[in-house]
């Protein structure tokens, strides 16, 4: 018997350069994939300031979980990868902006780099309906 896994890309942008989907959910759970700062064409703006970049990436978080039927509101886990642990404050500002008054998990890391020069990347998992 195959496993009950439902796998999902965003219509209203690009496929994934990579061989995985933007989102995958199984057992109740919504996995998103890495997000990083692509346009809705899929062009990196990892040029951008970083402001941009982190709103362009929660954008993209959002698109994944309206993909998969849920709302920001079902996150349950968010994984921030960052090139500059510096701008943490300023990165916990704009998710506090976005996010609202709903406190998922959250694990911010520094990382030497990341795919196209970006400044950070988001993974997230969310509650399935």
């Amino acid at each position: 018997m195959a496993p009950d896994i439902r796998l999902r890309n965003i219509e209203q942008a690009p496929a994934p350069v990579g061989h995985y989907s933007h989102t995958a959910t199984a057992g109740g759970l919504v996995f998103i994939s890495g997000q990083l700062p692509l346009a809705a064409d899929g062009t990196p703006r990892c040029e951008a300031p970083f402001e941009e970049q982190a709103q362009l990436v929660l954008q993209n978080i959002e698109s994944c979980l309206a993909c998969a039927g849920v709302t920001k509101q079902h996150l349950v886990s968010v994984r921030v990868y960052i090139t500059d642990i510096n701008l943490w404050p300023v990165f916990n500002r704009i998710y506090a902006a976005w996010i609202g008054e709903h406190r998922p998990s959250r694990a911010v890391a520094g990382v030497a780099q990341l795919h196209y020069g970006a400044a950070l990347e988001i993974e997230a998992v969310a509650l399935s309906e």
